[in-house]
């Protein structure tokens, strides 16, 4: 049903990085592995939405409709740019935590499912993207996409955990210098803002 050039198109896709990676890597940088992992399956599961509405159809009214896709796109640009002034304004006051609490985590996924269902063009590019690899000769095209999207949410939840682990393991470089903390943050809330704006600025 999924071949090698779904399997290799995808994990370049996954791999690309975006607002869900860039804030994958800051909260598993910050707050630690539990914390990454909660950020990466937010994430993820803010992708459904996206990908019930290729199989649906509905991202193609959301494409023809610039009013429904202009409202979508400004509010992802003004939650992040919240997230930007967020982090911008906590600078000095992030502490390198070996633990998170519960509340916290279920709060990380929050915004990371968020972040993705916020994002209109995610909409767009599966309707463009799913069903180049669905066979032409199938009897049911929508198992086919559905199936192709579990498979991509896999790999997503996957390589963010990865990449959030990974965040993870350089705290220890980093936990007792508070200037590259501050530099950090200040560099995640930039790339945050500027993300924003670019998603705000773009065209349909």
């Amino acid at each position: 049903m999924f071949n090698a050039e779904f399997l290799i198109t995808s994990l370049v896709v996954v791999l690309i990085p975006g607002t869900g990676v860039i804030y994958t890597v800051s909260t598993g940088l910050f707050l630690g592995w539990r914390a990454s992992i909660a950020a990466a399956f937010g994430c993820t599961i803010g992708i459904v939405p996206h990908l019930s509405a290729s199989i649906l159809g509905l991202s193609a009214i959301l494409h023809m409709s610039a009013v429904a896709f202009q409202i979508v796109k400004y509010a992802g640009a003004v939650y992040l740019l919240y997230l930007a002034w967020s982090m911008w304004r906590d600078i000095g006051a992030l502490k390198f935590n070996s633990s998170s609490p519960k509340n916290s985590l279920r709060q990380i996924a929050t915004r990371g499912f968020l972040i993705n269902i916020l994002n209109p063009k995610l909409s767009i590019f599966f309707l463009a993207f799913l069903p180049l690899f669905v066979s032409p000769n199938t009897s049911s095209p929508m198992f086919e996409m559905f199936i192709l999207s579990i498979v991509f949410m896999a790999m997503t939840l996957i390589i963010f955990i990865m990449y959030g682990i990974s965040a993870n393991r350089v705290r220890k470089h980093v936990i007792n210098s508070p200037r590259i903390i501050v530099w950090l943050q200040r560099s995640f809330a930039a790339t945050f803002a500027a993300l924003g704006v670019k998603l705000a600025m773009t065209d349909q």
